[in-house]
């Protein structure tokens, strides 16, 4: 994979997290830039939910409805979800022989060989997700293209962090207006 198509895709990339301040959008956009940019199988963002226990669903491309929904994630039965919390890159060439798995027998049947999985982190350190990128043929993802992934996964973060604190101000501006409304009644 060339630098040049890695970099006009981090460009795109950008444009994709500038449009929106739709979460779902942004990294529906991201998830299939990625997957199509690097001739993968598939592309899977989850983030984690408020108790910080299970890792949900939420943008994905060139997976089957029926991997998709296959159920949650839960942090405490997947060591290798819990490697990627702590800030490690994961990247296993083979995950027919890793037992990190959490639903092996459904990524067999979706096909699935090689993987890697990076945190998404916001404010710079907290880790709020991950990103999955899935092969169906044994690949050695190069340095380069792991450097692809983690300013992907970067971009993403900084997406979300943007979404929710233009949602948080837009929440805090509705509840000033009703309160001023309410006073000059």
């Amino acid at each position: 994979m060339g630098a040049t198509r890695l970099y006009k895709a981090i460009f795109e990339i950008t444009r994709a997290v500038n449009s929106s301040l739709e979460p779902e959008k942004v990294l529906h956009n991201i998830a299939e830039k990625v997957a199509t940019v690097m001739e993968l199988k598939g592309c899977f963002i989850r983030l984690l939910d408020r108790k910080g226990e299970t890792l949900l669903a939420d943008a994905s491309y060139g997976l089957s409805e029926r991997y998709e929904q296959k159920g949650p994630v839960e942090v405490s039965k997947s060591r290798l979800d819990q490697e990627v919390l702590e800030g490690k890159i994961v990247n296993i060439s083979d995950v027919r022989s890793d037992d990190r798995f959490q639903y092996p027998e459904e990524a067999a049947k979706e096909g699935l060989v090689s993987l890697v999985v990076l945190p998404l982190t916001a404010r710079g350190k907290k880790v709020i997700g991950v990103l999955r990128v899935y092969s169906s043929e044994l690949r050695e993802f190069s340095e380069e293209e792991l450097d692809f992934l983690k300013c992907v996964a970067d971009l993403s973060g900084l997406a979300l962090e943007n979404a929710r604190m233009f949602h948080a101000l837009k929440r805090a501006s509705e509840l000033a207006n009703d309160y001023i409304y309410r006073v000059d009644d």
